[in-house]
């Protein structure tokens, strides 16, 4: 939840808090607990006390949902100053070239625990580089996201960019930019055989209309996931499809892979 008086964001769950704790404390503004998990922050506390940050034990944890904004806070609430995003540059591409570094492009991920998920999911499989558009239809990092990231957040470089169109034309011939689509005939698993020597770009679409027709355009392959029945000549699997955060984790394990 934003306190939009402050700027801050409400950073909740233990293993959130937990790694901003050993990341980037230096983040947090303020902390409040409840009296079953006080005994797990007693080494934050004295940093927070060391640099004149306050920190309070709740005696409700209603407290704590008031300012989370949610009854998911596992008892602990972190408020830290809202993340300011750096927009991408060429200086930041290229180093992604030098380096051989793969990034996640969201098309209009609407979903913020889904946002979280495909952190959590990246960070897991080595992907450290996420580009989200600056637009309303693109959520944003969030306390929802946060949480879901299971402490992911801290380990990731997210990025903007306000032309997605403009970011992959831009990228032609330097990084292997890869969509998925159910008309797709590549399977997910020939995405490191196609790239070459190129890292990898994976843009993952929107929960309901997946990537757009735009960026569809400028995408250098589309790869499907493979489902059930596939091999039997079904035109479609008995599901529409799989949820973009769990679409995503199959196709970072194939990336690794």
């Amino acid at each position: 939840m934003k306190n939009k008086q402050r700027n801050e964001l409400a950073v909740c769950g233990m293993a959130a808090v937990k790694k901003l704790e050993k990341k980037h404390n230096d983040k947090i503004q303020r902390l409040y607990f409840t009296e079953k998990t006080a005994p797990l922050f007693g080494g934050l506390c004295k940093t927070l006390a060391k640099n004149k940050k306050p920190y309070n034990q709740v005696k409700d944890e209603k407290e704590l949902e008031k300012l989370a904004g949610t009854v998911h806070h596992q008892g602990v609430v972190a408020m830290i100053d809202f993340p300011e995003l750096t927009q991408i540059d060429s200086d930041i591409i290229q180093s992604w070239i030098e380096n051989k570094e793969d990034a996640v492009l969201l098309d209009h991920i609407g979903n913020a625990n889904n946002f979280g998920a495909i952190v959590r999911s990246a960070v897991f499989f080595g992907i450290k580089n996420i580009i989200i558009p600056m637009d309303e239809g693109q959520t944003f990092i969030t306390t929802s996201s946060y949480r879901v990231a299971e402490g992911g957040m801290e380990y990731v470089n997210i990025y903007t960019v306000a032309n997605p169109e403009k970011l992959l034309g831009a990228l032609k011939g330097k990084m292997c930019k890869v969509g998925t689509s159910l008309k797709a005939k590549k399977d997910v698993s020939r995405i490191r055989k196609t790239s070459g020597d190129k890292p990898v770009l994976i843009i993952l679409g929107n929960e309901e209309k997946g990537i757009s027709r735009e960026v569809e355009k400028l995408c250098d392959e589309l790869v499907i996931i493979p489902f059930s029945g596939m091999a039997e000549g079904f035109k479609e699997p008995l599901v529409e499809s799989l949820n973009v955060a769990q679409a995503a984790s199959v196709i970072f394990y194939e990336i690794m892979k």
